[in-house]
């Protein structure tokens, strides 16, 4: 089921949204601390975003930029600003659409499935998942991985890290090549963080049943295995 992340201050307007949408088999959520909206974002991990411009403790055009770092759902800024310079600026934060208040909820569903085909549907060409020999299954339209009907969700930055270990299971990869890979600078990143970030994703493949197939190869890095576990 997609998943749909909904910031919007109005709650009265917000549920209305939430029970429309879901009539058509979407999981709506609704940020319910909007000091904590990142928190809210990350626990949810959605295919979407609705997102509002004036919120009490945040401005969605910063959050737009927060939001496209780690993920690449689409986002639609439903908002009462209808200067076209602000809608200009919505997409150029990294928004996929703009609504203008007061809109229809029928224009709203047309724009979310819209969306939804071009990342995800028949517009979007790119295989969505990434297996390893092993059989473990990696899904980008969803940062899911799967193992003998098994699922666990990653962070995007624990997505990118698996999916770079997978693509090249059975060889090295350096720490230097990955940390240019989940991050734009590296002399910003601490190496720690990296190292974080493996541990998270071994717990989270461990819970799946795949113990130790991500290997530390001192001073080198990290390779995926992918021997078959009993």
């Amino acid at each position: 089921m997609n998943k749909i992340l909904v910031v919007e201050d109005d709650i009265k307007l917000g549920n209305f949204i939430k029970e429309f949408i879901e009539k058509y088999g979407y999981k709506v959520f609704l940020i319910k601390d909007f000091k904590n909206i990142e928190i809210e974002f990350a626990e949810s991990l959605p295919d979407l975003i609705l997102l509002d411009i004036n919120l009490p403790y945040s401005d969605g055009f910063q959050l737009c930029r927060a939001f496209r770092r780690e993920t690449d759902a689409p986002i639609i800024f439903i908002s009462a600003r209808s200067d076209e310079l602000e809608q200009i600026r919505g997409l150029e934060m990294g928004a996929d659409d703009y609504i203008v208040k007061p809109f229809s909820f029928e224009l709203l569903l047309a724009k979310i499935q819209a969306a939804f085909r071009r990342s995800y549907g028949e517009y979007n060409q790119e295989k969505s998942t990434i297996s390893a020999a092993n059989g473990l299954i990696l899904n980008k339209n969803t940062f899911e991985i799967s193992y003998r009907s098994s699922l666990q969700e990653l962070s995007k930055k624990e997505f990118q890290l698996l999916s770079k270990l997978v693509q090249k299971e059975n060889s090295i990869v350096s720490r230097e090549e990955l940390l240019e890979e989940l991050w734009d600078d590296t002399f910003f990143v601490d190496d720690h963080t990296l190292t974080v970030n493996v541990t998270r994703v071994k717990n989270k493949l461990s819970m799946l049943g795949l113990n130790d197939v991500i290997k530390t190869k001192r001073a080198a890095g990290y390779i995926y295995q992918s021997k078959e576990q009993s």
